[in-house]
């Protein structure tokens, strides 16, 4: 498989358990479905190559177009990690792969957000997107009828 950063062939790597595909040349790491999940703590992983990766530098902020896939071809689409507000990812919305630049994997696992904090973050992004906060509006306005149906009607608990 070609880096979808510099197009040089990737090597497999195993970083506990974990095989994941390296850049010698850029540093870039492709997850497939799932891996990252596996590793974005740093409790999680074992092993030189995790570690080699791990010392990785962080690469400056991209300035290219989006990425493709190197499994399946489709357009990466780049968005925060849902457990580390401050990182940009690159993911495949049609098989579920990642790709992180140099430096990046360092940076999710030192800013790992708990399950409170990501709530928190997740919301903050939602609201952002107008499409959610409109369903969102109508589905109170929803619950705030029917609760109003239910009052005037009653529970429908009453013995005859």
């Amino acid at each position: 498989m070609n880096c979808p950063l510099c197009s040089k062939a990737m090597t497999e790597e195993d970083f506990g358990g974990v095989a994941v595909d390296v850049c010698s040349s850029c540093g870039g790491i492709w997850f497939d479905w799932m891996e990252l999940r596996k590793l974005d703590e740093t409790r999680e992983g074992m092993g030189s190559a995790l570690k080699k990766a791990l010392e990785q530098p962080v690469r400056e902020k991209r300035t290219t177009g989006a990425l493709k896939c190197p499994r399946c071809d489709a357009a990466l689409k780049c968005h925060k990690y849902q457990f580390n507000k401050n990182v940009d990812i690159d993911e495949c919305y049609a098989c579920g792969g990642f790709f992180l630049d140099s430096g990046e994997l360092k940076l999710i696992r030192q800013g790992f957000m708990s399950e409170e904090i990501r709530q928190q973050f997740l919301e903050s992004l939602l609201n952002d997107i107008p499409e959610y906060m409109n369903g969102k509006k109508e589905q109170e306005d929803r619950q705030k009828n029917v609760s109003a149906f239910d009052r005037f009607c009653g529970s429908g608990d009453s013995e005859g």
